[in-house]
């Protein structure tokens, strides 16, 4: 992939096509404002040797989208305050996944210090939405986007009518909504709201990056990912199972993968998700340490 501009925005690609766990990145000229520094480490190095970035915002906490945050010590950083809390210290960060079993702590405890260069960070200031951002001719307007985590934010540059959509990526996998405060519903509703943006440009964090025409089916089909995983998941329901055994039905994931610390462990906050909505519903039900499909 190669390097786009968009007037004063100038689209960084990631690795490997921005595939987790590199995103693409966003470097705003002039301003010197970039958005999710975990694209290419080298290209970053660059901006920060010729003193061009002067400010970081991330779209949220998540590790794949500050990954080479720690070139920037001594830069100010901006991000929501609901999501500002995690970027403090370790611990806190694999809580807001809910990562609870200790050798799971353990390995992602090394894979966040080493691969993604975490360095606990207190913001210098925090975004928020409705927030009107003016820089010298460009508007930005933040969009408060919660569901995939509690603070994520996305972007509008109203001059050049792009929408910067971080990790509402709309590529097939769908939406991830399995930390700790995550939500489905606000999910839907941040998708359907970011729907309904007069941009004329979009850009994600993640994989294609940048849709020149309207994704307007592409995404009825990211929205439809949520519907399948939980049609799948009631039709397993029919017969009594125990978390470990909706787990092992890899609704999420197909089949088992390793490393397993990650996908196992995120094919079961997904699944929790959905049945805290199914159980909220009265949709499925828990017994006797199984859930069922009650109606």
């Amino acid at each position: 992939m190669e390097e786009r501009c968009f007037g004063p925005l100038r689209f960084i690609p990631g690795a490997n096509k921005g595939k987790y766990p590199y995103c693409h990145s966003l470097f705003i000229d002039g301003a010197g404002i970039l958005i999710d520094p975990s694209s290419d480490r080298e290209k970053l190095k660059k901006l920060k040797a010729a003193s061009e970035v002067k400010a970081v915002w991330l779209s949220h906490w998540h590790e794949d989208h500050l990954m080479h945050l720690d070139l920037f010590e001594d830069v100010p950083l901006w991000i929501s305050r609901p999501d500002a809390r995690q970027l403090s210290d370790v611990e806190l960060f694999l809580d807001g996944y809910g990562i609870e079993r200790e050798d799971y702590r353990r390995n992602w405890r090394k894979i966040i210090k080493e691969m993604f260069h975490f360095r606990p960070r207190q913001p210098s200031g925090f975004l928020a939405g409705n927030q009107i951002i003016e820089l010298d001719g460009l508007t930005v307007e933040v969009l408060h986007t919660p569901g995939h985590t509690p603070g994520h934010c996305c972007f509008f540059f109203r001059e050049p009518a792009v929408l910067f959509l971080g990790d509402y990526d709309l590529t097939s996998f769908g939406p991830w909504y399995g930390d700790r405060d995550s939500s489905i519903q606000q999910t839907i509703t941040s998708i359907e709201r970011l729907k309904k943006m007069p941009a004329k440009i979009w850009l994600t964090s993640h994989e294609t990056g940048v849709f020149e025409e309207d994704p307007a089916d592409l995404w009825d089909q990211y929205l439809a990912v949520i519907r399948r995983r939980e049609t799948k998941l009631l039709a397993h329901l029919q017969v009594p199972k125990t978390m470990q055994e909706i787990v092992e039905a890899w609704i999420v994931y197909r089949r088992a993968r390793e490393p397993e610390e990650f996908y196992e462990f995120a094919e079961r906050a997904t699944m929790q998700k959905h049945l805290e909505v199914l159980m909220s519903n009265s949709t499925v039900a828990y017994k006797d340490g199984k859930y069922c499909r009650v109606a």
